[in-house]
């Protein structure tokens, strides 16, 4: 993970990007969209690893409230609902109540770990 340090726009369109690596994530495809290369993550790594960093006080009151973090399905697609732990995650982030509805809104599995992969980016870089 990239943490953009400065940004330029260079006459001819392109741009001129400084970054800082973060942290690391395991590519699981590679592309490219629009000229720009892309890559899907693997989310449930992005979530161990933000659930290693809270601290043992804050891993230890959310075992105490919401059980430990569940393994990761073989088949993220073979739950009707979805992995568990994508919904034990949710369930432990402090997140806006509206955002959560929205979260809960969701129907596709794609569109789920689109918005956890976002939150934890967020939570990652703060």
């Amino acid at each position: 993970m990239l943490e953009i340090l400065d940004m330029e726009r260079l006459p001819d369109g392109r741009s001129y990007v400084e970054t800082v690596g973060g942290s690391r994530f395991r590519v699981l495809r590679r592309g490219q969209r629009d000229g720009y290369h892309t890559a899907d993550i693997d989310v449930y790594q992005q979530a161990q690893d933000w659930y290693q960093r809270v601290g043992s006080r804050s891993r230890e009151h959310i075992n105490r409230q919401h059980g430990s973090m569940p393994d990761k399905e073989a088949d993220i697609q073979a739950p009707a609902n979805g992995p568990a732990w994508c919904w034990w995650l949710l369930s432990v982030l402090q997140l806006d109540p509206a955002y959560q509805t929205t979260f809960l809104s969701l129907t596709s599995l794609k569109d789920r770990l689109g918005h956890l992969r976002l939150v934890l980016e967020y939570f990652s870089q703060s």
